[in-house]
């Protein structure tokens, strides 16, 4: 939960950038129950700015499954990794969709998704829901993904 209050022109900035979707999982605010919230990538309990450049658009899932975490052990090497920052990283570098799992390509990718909990049985059954209706994964998903 973020301390400082953030105004709403960099609220709006924030949400505009990432085309009202999860900067994380991808899913589409208004595809979501309780809608997305702007994340500290780096939270401020760590020495994270409020400012643009820290600033993530988020679903309630992802930041609630991350918190004031920053990253994980991947446990096949036992070593730390950060989790994905959609300021510096590329989506379709580190993850890539599988039917309506996501999948992890690198370290970075397997500790968002083990810890942010992409693939939990509730989100695969809204994300299978969705794609039934043909809006998963969405328009502006599809061209963070290619």
């Amino acid at each position: 939960m973020s301390k400082t209050y953030i105004p709403v022109a960099l609220r709006e900035l924030v949400r505009a950038r990432a085309k009202s979707l999860c900067e994380y999982c991808l899913i589409r605010e208004e595809d979501t129950y309780f809608g997305c919230q702007i994340d500290h990538i780096l939270s401020e309990k760590h020495g994270g700015s409020t400012q643009e450049s820290n600033l993530a658009y988020a679903c309630s899932y992802c930041n609630r499954n991350k918190g004031s975490d920053i990253g994980s052990i991947v446990w096949e090497t036992q070593q730390f990794s950060r989790f994905f920052n959609p300021r510096v990283d590329r989506w379709a570098n580190h993850f890539r969709l599988d039917g309506i799992r996501i999948a992890a390509l690198t370290p970075i990718g397997e500790v968002t998704i083990r810890i942010l909990d992409f693939n939990h049985v509730d989100r695969l059954i809204e994300r299978a829901e969705l794609a039934a209706l043909g809006q998963y994964p969405s328009t502006e998903a599809l061209a963070v993904i290619l």
